[in-house]
């Protein structure tokens, strides 16, 4: 699935958020749809189960705490959901890597490559914030 395709099927609720115009926040819920897919592909195997139970919610919590932080204004609040954001995608990433042997390599490729997007999309906007 291609960004441009999943963009359209957003709810247009959700795209009236103040979070949407992050376009980090809009790649980690692309990623989140793209971790929903992997994980029917590793719950076929008995291995795969745990990591795609890790995954989704490693994954989930990217964007569970990016809407937290941005609820909360700006500040050392908003700073510190943020960080836990990152972490979140950090650990994501890490899952993605247990999975090689499940998941074919071009898939596993472009997961580890919108996640390092996110990352620094994240740590750039949590750079922004701080210099205020």
């Amino acid at each position: 699935m291609e960004y441009a395709d999943w963009e359209k099927t957003v709810h247009e609720r959700i795209k009236k958020e103040s979070i949407w115009q992050l376009w980090g926040y809009r790649k980690v819920l692309f990623a989140y749809e793209l971790v929903w897919q992997d994980c029917d592909i590793l719950s076929l195997d008995t291995r795969g189960k745990a990591i795609a139970e890790q995954l989704i919610r490693s994954a989930g919590s990217i964007s569970a705490n990016l809407e937290e932080g941005h609820g909360r204004g700006y500040g050392k609040q908003r700073d510190w959901f943020f960080k836990v954001a990152i972490g979140s995608a950090r650990e994501s990433k890490g899952w993605y890597w247990r999975a090689e042997h499940l998941l074919a390599k071009d898939i596993l490729d472009q997961r580890l490559a919108l996640l390092d997007e996110i990352l620094a999309l994240l740590v750039t906007e949590l750079q922004r914030q701080q210099s205020r």
